[in-house]
């Protein structure tokens, strides 16, 4: 990408422009003019350089903000969740020692998102789960059914917003929630019997019966980084591997349209 492109794909409407030409401004380079933008200062005159870091940072943090808020969300969705089963009186939890730490997990998950954001923090929506699945506080089966689907859900949303967290503290904290959810998600497929990963779709129907289908959109592929790699012949030994196992080698990402679209139904508001 070159200079150019980069300007292009700066929101530049959003900047103060004479905050971000101070270091020019103080080294002579610019003259303080009403009609002269930022981006033409920019694309005519190289030595502005001096202030494009600050301007990509600025640029930045509104989407950064906006993928923490997305990703509190969902531990708000995981928390509420986990601490309406624990407190129902129709459901009986076989397994509370493990869906009581999952529980603490999303808990502070969701503190540790609001303290980085501080007063950007989004309030915590209301959630329905009953709508969608009526006796999900009641059968135990049809919980832990719902707990693995918010909890595949969750960890592709993760590494699906990985790329946009450019700061390298602010990534290191999603990726650190990431891998917890990775073992949240193994560990709710351990109660209900399945693999610990996500399976190939066509070799995958009673371990996702009853989640939604888009959870799992696109779990199916084998192809990473351009290359089929059911076309490469791949064997252990003498064992060839099969298709799904390359598809159960790798854990695709869902946008943040398809998280939102299928975590919609939980949030009344």
């Amino acid at each position: 990408m070159n200079l150019l492109e980069i300007i292009d794909n700066l929101n530049l409407e959003k900047i103060d422009q004479e905050q971000f030409l101070k270091p020019a401004l103080r080294r002579g380079l610019f003259k303080k003019a009403s009609d002269f933008s930022l981006k033409a200062a920019l694309t005519s005159l190289p030595f502005a350089l001096v202030a494009l870091p600050q301007i990509v940072k600025a640029s930045t943090d509104d989407a950064t903000t906006d993928v923490l808020n997305f990703a509190l969300t969902l531990e708000y969705l995981e928390a509420k969740f986990y601490d309406m089963g624990l407190k129902s009186t129709k459901l009986n939890i076989t397994d509370n020692a493990v869906i009581s730490q999952i529980y603490k997990h999303e808990a502070a998950h969701v503190a540790l998102l609001k303290s980085v954001l501080k007063a950007d923090a989004v309030a915590e929506p209301v959630f329905d789960f009953e709508t969608a699945y009526p006796d999900v506080f009641s059968n135990y089966q049809t919980f832990l059914t719902v707990a693995q689907a918010l909890e595949d859900t969750g960890v592709r949303a993760y590494k699906g917003q990985a790329g946009v967290l450019k700061e390298t503290a602010t990534l290191t904290v999603a990726l650190q929630i990431h891998s917890v959810e990775a073992r949240h998600a193994a560990e709710i497929r351990k109660l209900r019997g399945a693999k610990g990963w996500i399976s190939l779709k066509s070799d995958n129907t009673s371990e996702n019966n009853a989640a939604p289908a888009a959870v799992y959109a696109g779990e199916e592929t084998v192809t990473q980084s351009d290359i089929d790699l059911s076309t490469l012949g791949l064997k252990v030994g003498t064992t060839a591997i099969t298709r799904a196992q390359i598809a159960e080698a790798f854990d695709e990402i869902l946008t943040k349209d398809q998280v939102l679209a299928i975590a919609g139904p939980f949030i009344k508001k």
